[in-house]
This record gives C-alpha cells, structure tokens and sequence, in this order.
C-alpha cells in the first residue's frame, strides 16, 4: 500500500483519501496503480457497502503530477499507456457496485475531476474550485471520461469545460451539474449520504448502478444479458425476502447483499 493513499473503514464505509497535501494531492502514476487495486478489493468486500472518495488537507486534487511527465508521459506511447492506467482507474471506480461519493474541497482539476467524474454523486463545500485545464497542456482528455462528462452536464457545458481549461467556483460547477450539493461541511454531509444508502438494499444499488452507467455511455455499452442477470440475482435473493418480511412487519430491513 502507498502512503498517498490513505484508507480507513467504519461501519460498512471506506474512506479513501489521497494523502500528498503538500502538492495539492497531485496524482501520480503510481497512485492511478494503486487506486484501481484499491477499489477492485472493494468490489469482494461483502460487508462494504459504500466509499467516500477524498483528499487530505484542503485540496481534493489539483490532478495528475505533471512533475513526472518527463519521465513518465514524454512521447505517444508513454501518453497511452499513462492514458491506459487513468482510464482503468476511473473504469474501476465507476463499475464498483456500491455507491462512490467524492467529497470535495479546494481544488478538484483535470485528473481529480476525472476521479471525481467516475464517482456517482459530488458534494462540495464552498472553497471548491472545479476543472478541466487539458486545452492549456495540449492533452486530449480520454474517451471514457469524455463520454462521463458529456453524460453528466450535456455537450454544451462540455464543450465549455473542455476547449477553455477554465476553473469553475462551486456555485457555477452545481449549476452545470458537476457537482450535486454543496455544504458548509462536506465530509460529514458526505459520510451522512452514504450511511443513508448504505441502509438500502445492495444488490439493488448494485443492479441499478449497472444499468444507468451503461446506459448513459452510450448506444451498445450495457450488456442486456448482464443487466437481466443483476435483476435476477436480485429476485432471488435472501434480501428480497428479507425486504417483503421488513415491509409486512413494519420493520428497517436488515439487508446484507445475499
């Protein structure tokens, strides 16, 4: 385990932290790495049932580490194959079946908006300041994060984000539809979100998630079979009994993903 990447656990939620402050939390290739091992572990843990996706100190993110792009990221080949380690790190988040909250404050540019983007809900506080300033490096941003922030906020506003390199205050970036909330306290509004979810049926969550992100990637992106298989999954399972046994005893559900 990296020490940039800071994991702690409570009660079925992991809290995920990028842990360089001193840097703004800038992302480097062997963070990316180590972030989708970290969340494809997530996808085993049973008893988990969300995570709160974060940085230390004040900035969620100022992005990749461009520091080491010399070294790391000097011609088309080292680009593709750094652009193959982002994009199967947001691809790991995204499909984990269980919800992912990015938790936001200060700076959340281009690679953090791109972990930002993989997660499925935003909140920030008032000090966030979001973007994506790949026109002022001369990057193309990656085709899967394209399709996310084109599904999430529409072309226009895509458009907008993406040929200006602009940063957006957190006011401006809800109205667009990057961000969801905004909170005096963003952790702990963040942390009061997922326990309500987390109080919900998995497979459900899990069988929704599958569908609505494949659905919104695009014509031909959910597999049907795969779909039809969560909801059959879920049909049959303990926690569907469990719910109906709740519901008729005017109980919560004890649910517990089965």
């Amino acid at each position: 385990m990296l020490e940039e990447i800071d994991i702690k656990r409570q009660d079925g939620i992991a809290h995920v932290a990028l842990n360089r402050p001193s840097v703004r939390n800038a992302v480097t290739l062997a963070m990316w790495r180590e972030l989708a091992e970290t969340f494809s572990r997530f996808a085993a843990e049973r008893d988990l049932r969300a995570v709160v996706l974060t940085g230390k100190g004040k900035n969620f993110s100022v992005g990749a580490d461009i520091s080491e792009f010399d070294k790391i990221r000097n011609d088309k080949q080292q680009s593709a194959e750094y652009e193959v380690a982002v994009d199967a790190c947001s691809g790991v988040i995204a499909k984990l079946g269980k919800p992912v909250i990015a938790a936001i404050s200060g700076y959340c540019l281009g690679g953090g908006c791109h972990l930002a983007l993989a997660c499925d809900f935003r909140f920030a506080d008032r000090t966030a300041t979001v973007g994506i300033p790949a026109a002022k490096l001369s990057i193309v941003y990656g085709v899967r994060s394209v399709q996310r922030l084109s599904a999430l906020i529409g072309i226009a506003n895509a458009k907008r984000i993406l040929y200006s390199g602009d940063r957006y205050p957190a006011e401006l970036a809800m109205s667009m539809g990057l961000i969801d909330e905004i909170h005096d306290d963003v952790q702990l509004a963040a942390e009061q979100f997922v326990q309500h979810l987390a109080a919900n049926a998995p497979l459900s969550i899990a069988g929704a998630k599958y569908m609505l992100n494949g659905l919104s990637m695009g014509a031909g992106a959910l597999d049907l079979m795969a779909a039809q298989r969560l909801i059959d999954a879920a049909s049959d399972s303990e926690d569907f009994r469990e719910g109906r046994r709740a519901f008729a005893e005017k109980r919560p559900p004890r649910f517990r993903g089965e």
